[in-house]
């Protein structure tokens, strides 16, 4: 009589309480608020007279509020072993990201982070993201008013992999293919994201499709996706096969390390210190 596959649920490397899901849902509302307000503040707003200053200070606001959610997903479960695996993966992610440096969207670090968030949960991806785009930022130097935006931008591309469908059943091709279409959909995401946050800086007068604060919004939305065309689509799109290539062809192998190594760290058990013998 056949028998039926082993099912392996998901690590859940972090828990997420109530006090990390609050948490995160104010980041995440904020987070929203700070990438899209050129589309939510009409243009006789105080926000909109303020053009110039709003991504200054939603990113202020932004490294208090990922500061706040770390802290509450630390609180809520992170172990030592999740923070060895958080270290190494981390590491890892930032060391890969120079790689595409000056390359049209060679990045290899995203496929590793839709694959960590899909088998380590949703909270790790969280952090997991949020933590290596810092650490590539020091590692790079790309420290700025835009790292609070990657930085949340990242965390939801990972956690995104940790909420795909079936990640207790779902393997090999299927689950492979599923990876790849999240990667490349998300890819596009992530560098529409970031053209909201670096978009309003520039000068209404310095372009055609530059944010003009006095301009109604279905001007300025013509303007974004005119700027996101002329400037990133190139760089999305590479980023995007960049993405499904690399799930396609080392997803198999890095998922099979990814669940060896969670069970062997068997999150769920307790770390415990027995007394020295006299």
């Amino acid at each position: 009589m056949a028998t039926s596959p082993t099912v392996q649920r998901q690590a859940r490397a972090v828990r997420l309480g109530p006090r990390s899901l609050t948490a995160l849902a104010l980041v995440s509302a904020v987070g929203v608020a700070g990438f899209g307000w050129p589309f939510l503040a009409p243009p006789t707003s105080q926000l909109s007279a303020h053009a110039q200053d709003a991504p200054w200070l939603f990113a202020g606001l932004l490294v208090l509020l990922v500061a706040v959610v770390a802290a509450a997903i630390s609180e809520s479960g992170l172990g030592p072993k999740a923070v060895a695996m958080l270290g190494v993966l981390a590491a890892t992610g930032a060391a890969l990201r120079p790689i595409g440096a000056g390359t049209a969207g060679i990045e290899p670090m995203f496929f590793l982070m839709v694959l960590s968030g899909r088998v380590l949960g949703p909270g790790f991806g969280f952090v997991l993201g949020s933590v290596t785009m810092f650490a590539s930022a020091l590692l790079t130097g790309g420290v700025g008013p835009w790292l609070p935006f990657q930085m949340l931008a990242m965390g939801w591309f990972a956690m995104g992999a940790g909420l795909l469908p079936g990640p207790d059943r779902l393997r090999r091709r299927a689950e492979l293919a599923m990876l790849a279409g999240y990667g490349f959909l998300a890819a596009f995401a992530y560098g529409t994201v970031m053209n909201m946050a670096g978009w309003p800086f520039m000068s209404a007068l310095a372009s055609n499709v530059a944010f003009d604060p006095h301009a109604p919004v279905a001007a300025n939305l013509a303007r974004f996706v005119a700027y996101c065309v002329a400037t990133s689509l190139g760089w999305d799109l590479g980023r995007a096969v960049v993405t499904v290539v690399l799930t396609l062809l080392l997803g198999p192998a890095v998922l099979r390390a990814l669940r060896r190594a969670t069970r062997r760290a068997a999150f769920e058990t307790p770390v415990t210190f027995e007394a020295p013998r006299q």
